[in-house]
């Protein structure tokens, strides 16, 4: 039975490099290394940090006929317990929360890339990956169940910088319905500070710039 993924989780699946030695770090129920298996990836670890989510993975793998050994089952805090990898993804997770796991990072070289889908706290994400010498390369836009989603896609440089309010909330994206909502958000928490009432406005501008495109 061919797995079809949301968008969300499309979005994932389509940076996952071929030949990649992939972690996908809080897993739960496993459908995304089960789609990559049944799209011919083979070195796959899921992980979690309860054992009811790997019990969970297990029946996912029995259900699309993997046996236990297909995939890399790990309790792992974080990358604790992950093995080697390539392709590291962490999805469905507040970005604080995933920014925090990425601080136990292992594997930082020029081969690594991140595949990072935030639940929330997009811009608390941006500043952690840049914090810890990582940096966007591109960010994907997916509409799932009427929620706006982005799809990080990052690399390890190894320059730790502080980056400015606008890109924190933007990122690299340049779909006019997310910037708006990050607009909305900005505005919502302004509460009448000038900052970011002028953060606002100039996102607003590079919107508008988008639209007359």
């Amino acid at each position: 039975m061919p797995i079809k993924l949301d968008e969300r989780l499309a979005a994932c699946a389509a940076l996952v490099r071929r030949e990649a030695r992939v972690a996908d770090i809080g897993s739960d129920h496993a459908i995304l290394p089960c789609f990559l298996l049944q799209n011919g990836w083979t070195n796959i670890t899921a992980s979690d940090i309860n054992p009811k989510p790997l019990e969970h993975a297990r029946k996912t793998l029995e259900k699309y006929g993997f046996g236990a050994d297909t995939v890399r089952l790990v309790l792992s805090d974080g990358f604790e317990k992950i093995p080697p990898c390539d392709d590291v993804i962490i999805a469905g997770m507040g970005g604080e929360t995933i920014s925090e796991i990425l601080t136990g990072c292992r594997y930082k070289d020029e081969n690594t890339r991140l595949i990072l889908q935030p639940m929330t706290r997009h811009e608390e994400l941006r500043r952690g990956l840049y914090r810890q010498g990582f940096e966007i390369i591109s960010e994907t836009f997916a509409y799932c169940s009427r929620k706006p989603y982005t799809v990080i896609y990052a690399r390890f440089t190894g320059e730790r910088r502080e980056i400015d309010e606008a890109f924190a909330f933007i990122g690299k994206q340049d779909n006019p319905l997310y910037i708006n909502l990050q607009i909305m958000k900005i505005k919502k928490l302004s509460k009448g500070n000038p900052r970011f009432n002028a953060l606002a406005e100039e996102i607003t501008k590079e919107v508008k710039k988008l639209d007359s495109k």
